[in-house]
């Protein structure tokens, strides 16, 4: 889990990388991405973009703009297997995104029009408004949990997690109550054992 700005004309010249799932999220500003499938995008605010690096691919990323920084997550995760095709995908958020409930955006069976990822895991986005609550039901399947805030406040039981703050739980068997007591953006991560 990395929170980087890239500073206005910045960012990675073409480097490779293999066997490793990788997210980015654009906080501010945008992200100009191009790799050796093909694939050429800016990513704009609210934005994900999922790179299964597979058995090997390379790309660069940069700052587009010359003016303003871009601040963003990148979020590395080890597949459950080695190897594959490189896979790209994007997910736009902006308006699209829902409010005061989870929205499952990556998963390893690729149900609920998410993307489907090379590990056994999900990968959510919520949005709370002020005062806002919800309830992450336990699950045999996935009995650990990482809560990243993007921005704003949020209540996770008794822990007060603020903006770049984030928060382990594990084995978990009881919900896990959640409410913004700031207007928040955050991920929620459910990961086996």
């Amino acid at each position: 889990m990395n929170n980087d700005v890239i500073e206005p004309g910045g960012g990675f010249g073409t480097h490779p990388h293999q066997n490793a799932e990788i997210f980015t999220y654009v906080i501010s500003g945008e992200l100009e991405h191009k790799d050796s499938m093909g694939n050429g995008s800016v990513i704009s605010p609210g934005n994900l973009q999922y790179l299964s690096a597979g058995h090997g691919v390379s790309h660069s990323e940069f700052n587009p703009s010359s003016e303003n920084s871009t601040e963003l997550y990148q979020i590395w995760m080890t597949p459950k297997e080695n190897g594959g095709t490189p896979r790209y995908a994007e997910k736009n958020l902006g308006p699209n995104s829902v409010k005061n409930k989870l929205q499952l955006l990556f998963s390893g069976d690729g149900r609920q029009e998410s993307v489907k990822i090379r590990q056994d895991a999900e990968f959510h986005f919520g949005q709370l408004d002020i005062n806002s609550q919800i309830c992450i039901d336990p699950s045999p399947q996935f009995p650990n949990c990482w809560i990243q805030v993007i921005d704003g406040n949020l209540l996770v039981e008794s822990t007060d997690l603020k903006k770049a703050d984030g928060l382990a739980i594990e084995n978990r068997s009881e919900p896990l109550h959640v409410r913004a007591s700031k207007t928040a953006d955050f991920f929620v991560f459910q990961l086996p054992d």
